[in-house]
């Protein structure tokens, strides 16, 4: 795997909000973004404890689990909803914290296969041979309101409320989120981005970014970076990248 993690305050913010990391364990990696929000920089606080707590869990679970997907579908799932209650007890327990959540969006796979989990409105992409796709759904108003043919995917970028989220970690004490489990293949990038990149990058241009295999990984994430300081910059804005550089090998019995 080739890896990139690239973060910035941005333009306008005085502090970043947002946290993360790609962190590899054999053959298997965890890609994940956190974007907080609440007042008092507890936004900053949410984010960070809930990677805090991931990495935690990354970095005690034995490889042999990971082997099977529906392990990785279930440790995701449950580790997920764990920082979920972690941040809601630190939220709780705290006036100046109160209704302080973070989004999460986080990919755990090996060379084959990859599980997807988010909640909130930080995406996850795959660039996938002539293929470019959004795999994770917003969990936000106006991305409900595209489901519902009210409004078109133009419209929600300029809606007066197209920052709106409807779930998110640490707001509640129990969330569910949504998984999915994609197929990939050598070449193939996986790119988990906050809405400061998605709201400033449009898709078109993301895609064309991602297609320039010329440039090193982390030059490519450095661009994602001033492209959306080239359009305001005026959240916080973070990149994770994954290339699939394994070259899978044919197993037994397999042509």
């Amino acid at each position: 795997m080739k890896t990139a993690f690239q973060s910035d305050t941005g333009l306008v913010r005085h502090h970043n909000e947002d946290s993360g990391g790609v962190f590899t364990k054999s053959e298997h990696f965890l890609a994940i973004i956190a974007d907080g929000m609440g007042g008092h920089n507890a936004g900053e606080v949410a984010s960070q404890q809930a990677i805090k707590y991931f990495t935690e869990k990354w970095n005690s679970i034995p490889e042999e689990v990971l082997a099977s997907v529906e392990n990785r579908k279930e440790w995701l799932h449950n580790t997920i909803t764990e920082v979920n209650k972690h941040v809601y007890t630190i939220a709780s327990g705290n006036d100046a914290m109160k209704g302080m959540g973070t989004t999460i969006v986080a990919a755990l796979g090996d060379a084959f296969v990859v599980v997807v989990g988010n909640i909130g409105d930080s995406r996850c992409y795959l660039l996938s041979g002539e293929n470019f796709s959004k795999v994770t759904e917003d969990d936000t108003l106006v991305n409900e309101l595209v489901k519902s043919g009210q409004i078109t995917e133009d419209e929600a970028q300029i809606h007066p409320r197209k920052n709106v989220i409807l779930k998110a970690v640490g707001t509640d004490y129990d969330v569910e989120p949504e998984l999915s489990i994609i197929e990939w293949k050598s070449g193939d990038i996986l790119m988990l981005c906050s809405d400061g990149l998605s709201d400033k990058v449009n898709k078109n241009k993301i895609e064309h970014i991602l297609r320039n295999k010329d440039v090193p990984l982390g030059e490519t994430a450095l661009e994602f970076i001033k492209e959306a300081n080239r359009n305001g910059g005026d959240d916080n804005i973070t990149v994770a990248l994954v290339m699939n550089a394994e070259i899978p090998q044919v197993h037994e019995g397999e042509a």
